[in-house]
């Protein structure tokens, strides 16, 4: 197995799921994914969608960060543009941009999300529950809902809220939406 990000996201997912007494069915049972999509998964065969990472991330208890910092090196104080880790969803049109990665002792981040138009992202449920974001649109549109309560945000435009339930994210187009998250755990 390469030595790329998929390749160690993979290699992670499945040792969770082991230190958790799990099999690929419970798994599946905690996820709602099918046993065989896990499977492909975790031998790398697939590329995980940002919802298939959401879906893990609630079963795990862990943000989507958390598990993307797991298999990054340890961040240094300082990153740089070209050193922030990029990581693509390109079935759904979407990029996700660590600007400030997660690090031990420390509750706050930063993310950059692109959505091209006509994607639509959808959570469940939170990762951990009571997770406090703020979602600056810095270029775009974007509908995001958060637990049944529809948004409609333009560029300059903040929304502040914990995470208690479901979440989505569509951008209605024309253009791309480029946004800031900024994640502060509870």
């Amino acid at each position: 197995m390469r030595d790329t990000l998929d390749a160690r996201l993979a290699a992670r997912v499945a040792e969770l799921r082991v230190a958790r007494g799990w099999s690929l069915d419970d798994l599946a049972g905690h996820t709602g994914v099918s046993r065989s999509t896990l499977s492909r998964l975790e031998r790398a065969e697939i590329s995980p969608t940002a919802a298939l990472l959401g879906k893990l991330c609630t079963a795990y208890g862990w943000t989507m960060s958390r598990l993307l910092a797991e298999v990054e090196a340890e961040p240094p104080a300082v990153v740089r543009g070209a050193d922030q880790a990029l990581w693509r969803d390109p079935a759904n049109g979407f990029t996700r941009r660590s600007v400030s990665p997660p690090h031990a002792g420390l509750r706050g981040e930063v993310i950059e999300g692109v959505l091209e138009p006509g994607a639509d992202i959808g959570y469940d449920a939170p990762p951990v529950a009571g997770l406090e974001q703020h979602v600056w649109v810095l270029s775009g549109r974007l509908e995001l809902t958060d637990d049944r309560t529809p948004h409609r945000l333009e560029a300059g435009d903040c929304l502040r809220f914990r995470l208690w339930g479901s979440t989505r994210f569509v951008n209605p187009g024309p253009d791309p939406v480029r946004y800031a998250v900024f994640v502060v755990l509870p």
